[in-house]
């Protein structure tokens, strides 16, 4: 099975037919796809100007993708580095009982969903990078009460979201699950009542 890297290169050699590179490039996010595999294949689609369903994409626009996926996959391959250098530091100072980030981080292991859009159409626009840079500035600083990545207000509290966890707070702005981590027990506590006020208004 081929590796992000060597996807990556066949989606960069103009000796490979489109339908090869255009394919690639869909491989290349079953290594590594932050809002899941969908979401992410549709952001990188109207950032780079061509559709889903362009089976024949302008090759340079296709390399513009895959530039935006490499960069954010090398933020996060940073980040799980210095992830994976304190918890060995914690463990060889004796704490052995992972945090709340640490059990958030084991479900988003590689990249896959660690800003998950349960629909795939509703995403952040900016760039991949950007996002998550926000995002893990969120989970290295004290948890607050609105979503990392755009700042809205409005979560509410979603069931049966097709990732792990299966529910959780989602920003009704950008379309994220947001991590438990970065919010309070007060933000967390007033999005599960929000969620069960709207079910009752419903």
């Amino acid at each position: 099975m081929a590796g992000f890297r060597s996807l990556a290169r066949q989606v960069r050699d103009p000796r490979n037919d489109l339908a090869l590179r255009r394919y690639s490039l869909r491989k290349c996010l079953e290594r590594f796809a932050p809002y899941g595999h969908r979401a992410t294949w549709d952001h990188l689609c109207s950032r780079a100007g061509f559709g889903p369903e362009d089976r024949s994409p302008d090759p340079a626009r296709l390399v513009a993708a895959l530039d935006e996926l490499e960069e954010a996959r090398s933020v996060w391959l940073a980040y799980e580095d210095g992830f994976a250098r304190r918890r060995k530091k914690e463990k060889h100072d004796g704490l052995r009982s992972p945090g709340s980030v640490d059990d958030w981080h084991r479900l988003t292991w590689g990249g896959f969903g660690v800003a998950w859009c349960d629909d795939p159409r509703v995403h952040p626009h900016g760039p991949l990078a950007e996002v998550l840079r926000r995002l893990i500035d969120a989970l290295e600083r004290e948890p607050g009460a609105v979503c990392p990545v755009c700042t809205g207000e409005r979560l509410v509290w979603k069931y049966d979201l097709a990732h792990e966890p299966s529910s959780g707070p989602v920003c009704t702005a950008c379309g994220i699950v947001v991590p438990r981590p970065v919010l309070t027990p007060e933000a967390l506590a007033d999005c599960r009542r929000g969620r069960l006020l709207l079910a009752v208004a419903g």
